[in-house]
């Protein structure tokens, strides 16, 4: 038995091993697996959920489960020790955070428990984070070294990128998190959309992308998570996520910093592409914390054919 497990863990690449052959600079290492182990703990705070909501609205006015405030304290508390973060800003916080004695290299975002609504219906939700060397208010393109995103679903995976391609990790039954995939490529077309906001909201010209995307077949993925249907795009190499402009949202829904900015990251390490449906989303200025913003995310033929659109209807 001891020389077949000596056999199976020459083979296996956990985090720590990866960052380090990939060359991520080491205090980047030691926060990124940092964050990685938080999520185990916030993944056992979910399976011991009662679903049960806090009675409590966060700071922009939606309801809020105990495992929202968790996670988020599970996080902050975790980063607080870390001796690498200055300041932390999260969706559930009112304001950023100072983090440890102030003198730290990184500022963490984050959307501790994106999809929480879904957990009474036990569907996968994740961890959203955003790792960045300057403050926050700026262009991502700028500031961000790395992000990453955990799901918390039949399996729990993370993936992360530093700046060197996107990497998926499973978390196995040892408790490490080991390689799944290495540099995820999204094809430069996929098959699969998953679409938020009303159709009636729509504007004309993204009524007319998903129609077109319609009549070429696409297939709708939509589980109301950002976490599993940015997952899915990614994991499937290819295809699309939006939730657009709406006529009575023109800034749409997913906020900039604590969402958008990671996901646009790991996507355009993957060969992707992020937009507004016009501008790249790490080159949107974050101006205020609840900042909101169109997206359009996933394989780059989509992504161009919805700018197309929005042009032709503007």
């Amino acid at each position: 038995m001891g020389e077949g497990i000596s056999d199976y863990t020459k083979f296996v690449v956990d985090l720590r091993r990866h960052m380090w052959m990939a060359g991520v600079e080491m205090e980047l290492r030691r926060l990124i697996w940092q964050i990685a182990v938080t999520g185990k703990y916030i993944s056992a705070k979910i399976h011991e959920s009662n679903r049960k909501l806090a009675g409590l609205r966060n700071v922009y006015g939606e309801e809020q489960l105990a495992l929202d405030r968790s996670a988020d304290e599970i996080l902050k508390n975790q980063l607080h020790h870390s001796g690498f973060v200055r300041q932390y800003a999260s969706e559930e916080q009112e304001a950023i955070v100072e983090i440890g004695q102030g003198n730290g290299k990184y500022y963490v975002t984050a959307d501790p428990l994106d999809g929480s609504s879904l957990v009474d219906t036990n569907l996968s939700i994740g961890t959203i984070i955003g790792i960045h060397r300057e403050t926050f208010l700026t262009e991502g393109e700028r500031s961000m070294v790395a992000a990453l995103y955990i799901t918390y679903g039949p399996l729990i995976t993370m993936v992360y990128s530093a700046g060197k391609g996107a990497h998926e990790f499973v978390l196995n039954r040892e408790g490490e998190y080991v390689l799944s995939q290495e540099n995820i490529r999204l094809n430069e077309q996929g098959s699969i959309y998953s679409l938020g906001g009303l159709r009636k909201d729509w504007t004309d010209g993204h009524r007319q992308f998903v129609e077109f995307l319609e009549g070429r077949g696409y297939k709708l993925r939509y589980s109301g998570g950002f976490v599993p249907d940015i997952n899915q795009v990614l994991i499937k190499k290819g295809g699309i996520f939006t939730y657009p402009a709406l006529k009575k949202n023109p800034h749409g829904k997913l906020r900039l910093l604590f969402e958008l900015q990671p996901m646009a990251f790991i996507a355009t390490q993957a060969g992707g592409m992020a937009t507004d449906g016009h501008r790249d989303i790490l080159s949107i200025p974050v101006e205020e914390l609840d900042q909101c913003s169109p997206i359009y995310i996933g394989s780059s033929f989509e992504i161009r054919k919805a700018s197309e659109f929005l042009e032709q209807a503007s």
